[in-house]
């Protein structure tokens, strides 16, 4: 069968001869046991009834034991045999472009060069998931094949619901992942309802579609570096001979050397998985790799005397580091720690003194010691680090739950008012008043030809529009404009492309329009292919999340959810291709919602009027909400927007002084 036959085949009605266990391929760990034997047979009746009767004996014993074994079932006898990846837009069957642009997008988050857990279906954070099963992929391949201008496919935690009759204008998909009753999203419950077959984790990108490897995060993360170094700098100068301690290698924290690189400092990333480290190393995302303590030692001592630019995996546990640099007095400049402690009892973090194989044995089949020896690490952690910030390091917790999890473990983390943390979220310090306020965040897009001419052309005329609107930019952006035209000029040049061509710009609203309405003009003119335009939920309006996207949030709104599904609902009727809301992302179930969408432009009059409804809405939305919470950058931002817009009109805080409650 050629591809275009085995997706519009969808679930076979002849089933596939089983799959052997790729060794060779990075898995997800074993899952926790946590169903009773009831619901192990609930479990195995919502997976049977994708398949036809005569299919169920032979495939019960089988899920059984994928169950058994990873406890979860996913179906690995229904992976496909051709290779994942996102081809040119024009290979997939179908009668909607934009259902074809989707197609690609999923098989980019499955790409074997993007996907943490591939045969798990996991795009990346240890547990975000495209799809909870491979009859799921089949089956939502094959609808979008189908699905025609006036239909929507309805996604339920990547189960495909259906094809609905809808119309032109609405979204093509809309998609939820874990969206449960709040009083059971809890850690277990997801666990609980992952194993039964009946819920997902689609972390931020993955599950909506928009993951575009660990570029995706990569520029957010110079900008942080860059900002961070900003912060502790001295008569202006850079982080030539500056050391960034970090951790975790795996699916957006493998980003982080490569951020290093790019703003130009020491960074030692350690990493527990050896076939992470190895992926990272071979993309060409960090420089080398050291196993040894007392040979990373003279390595960074080197690094710092000759002021080297250079990125070092650390094949080993992150805690060592911290602990050895300080015995060592080797100064950290700065500090943090992007391991998947959103999800910290399921592969997210791996406690020191267990190698990794140990670990996730002990996580298997003995979750409560593996608990005890997680939070005793964490302890361990934040107490080298408070050693090495006495020191002067600048710590921030990069959203990951670092900090909570250490304060939930009894770490000594906590301010002296003990409310607030010792260490700011570097939303709080340097993302959210810097970029968010201002209406920037990480505006994606990717090439749907596939061609890397096409995205060399979308980069040089992005450069151009920044360019020519920094010209008349005010003096509060100027610096936010300088570095993301040296970021779009410089991408080239730092091989940032793994699987789609894709590309992510830090814009606010007049630029992602800008750039959008000359990538329109530019297909409709036959320079360029179809272009898919999206961004990370993690932006000015996407997410709600305390402890990260809306930490600088002073009045007492951060727990709040509004701002997330004020933006999915307002997206899906201003022209949004597809739509996704979920619980979870990058600080774990039941401690964020977050939003996105994709949207495919085609040289129409169409597309250019869906851009400027829908861009347009997507970041002033957020912009709104922050002004409103009295941030001054996003009063000035949200003003300057009401100037250039007559029809936008939002409410806007007055100042309360301070002598008024001096009673």
């Amino acid at each position: 069968m050629t591809f275009q036959q085995q997706i519009l085949e969808g679930i076979p009605s002849v089933l596939p001869q089983p799959k052997p266990y790729d060794t060779a391929i990075n898995h997800a760990p074993k899952r926790k046991d946590i169903l009773s034997a009831e619901e192990k047979k609930l479990a195995l009746r919502n997976a049977l009834r994708y398949f036809e009767p005569q299919h169920h004996e032979v495939l019960v014993k089988e899920f059984a034991e994928e169950l058994d074994k990873y406890g979860r079932i996913y179906m690995y006898r229904l992976r496909p045999d051709y290779k994942m990846y996102a081809r040119p837009i024009d290979e997939y069957p179908g009668n909607c472009q934009q259902a074809k642009a989707i197609m690609l997008m999923i098989q980019n988050n499955l790409d074997y060069a993007v996907a943490q857990h591939p045969h798990e279906l996991i795009t990346y954070g240890g547990n975000g998931a495209v799809f909870q099963n491979w009859a799921q992929y089949r089956l939502t391949m094959k609808y979008l094949a189908e699905m025609t201008d006036g239909q929507t496919l309805v996604m339920y935690s990547g189960h495909p619901m259906g094809l609905f009759p809808s119309h032109k204008e609405a979204p093509r998909v809309v998609v939820t992942n874990g969206m449960v009753i709040p009083n059971y999203s809890k850690p277990d419950d997801w666990e609980k309802f992952n194993a039964l077959g009946v819920s997902q984790y689609g972390q931020m990108t993955a599950g909506s579609y928009m993951y575009i490897g660990p570029q995706g995060i990569v520029h957010g993360t110079t900008i942080t570096v860059l900002n961070g170094g900003r912060k502790i700098a001295k008569n202006g100068e850079g982080l030539a001979g500056k050391l960034f301690v970090t951790s975790g290698l795996g699916g957006m924290s493998g980003a982080q050397p490569k951020a290093g690189n790019i703003a130009g400092c020491i960074t030692v990333c350690a990493e527990v998985n050896p076939k992470a480290v190895y992926t990272r190393h071979s993309q060409g995302w960090v420089d080398e790799v050291i196993s040894n303590l007392d040979d990373l030692v003279t390595r960074v001592r080197k690094a710092k005397e000759n002021k080297e630019v250079v990125s070092i995996a650390y094949q080993g546990n992150v805690v060592e580091v911290w602990e050895k640099f300080d015995k060592e007095n080797i100064y950290i400049d700065l500090g943090s720690d992007q391991t998947s402690l959103h999800n910290p009892w399921a592969g997210g973090y791996y406690p020191v003194g267990l190698s990794f194989e140990d670990a996730n044995v002990y996580m298997a089949n003995d979750p409560v010691t593996f608990k005890e020896k997680v939070q005793e690490s964490l302890r361990r952690q934040a107490a080298a680090i408070n050693r090495h910030t006495a020191k002067g390091t600048y710590f921030f917790d990069y959203g990951n739950a670092f900090l909570l999890e250490a304060s939930r473990a009894g770490a000594d983390i906590m301010a002296d008012n003990g409310i607030d943390f010792k260490y700011p979220s570097y939303v709080q310090d340097i993302m959210g008043p810097m970029c968010f306020d201002y209406g920037f965040g990480p505006f994606r897009w990717v090439c749907a030809s596939g061609k890397p001419e096409d995205l060399q052309f979308t980069d040089d005329l992005a450069a151009s529009v920044l360019e020519e609107m920094a010209i008349t930019a005010p003096g509060e952006i100027r610096q936010q404009m300088e570095d993301n035209i040296r970021w779009i000029k410089g991408a080239q040049q730092n091989k940032l492309v793994v699987g789609s061509q894709a590309r992510i710009l830090y814009a606010d609203a007049d630029g992602r329009i800008n750039i959008a309405r000359a990538f329109n003009k530019a297909i409709a003119e036959g320079k360029i292919g179809p272009v898919v335009l999206g961004r990370d939920h993690h932006d000015v309006s996407g997410t709600d999340s305390p402890y990260r996207e809306t930490s600088n949030i002073y009045d007492g709104s951060r727990f709040t959810a509004d701002m997330a599904i004020q933006n999915v609902i307002g997206d899906s009727f201003r022209g949004a291709t597809w739509v996704s809301i979920h619980n979870g992302g990058g600080v774990g179930w039941g401690e964020v919602i977050n939003g996105g969408f994709g949207m495919v432009l085609d040289g129409s009059q169409e597309a250019s009027r869906r851009l400027e409804s829908m861009l347009f809405w997507d970041v002033n939305n957020g912009i709104a909400r922050r002004g409103w919470a009295r941030n001054e950058g996003a009063v000035f931002a949200i003003k300057r927007a009401m100037e250039h817009e007559p029809l936008l009109k939002v409410t806007l805080p007055n100042n309360v002084s301070d002598t008024v409650f001096d009673l």
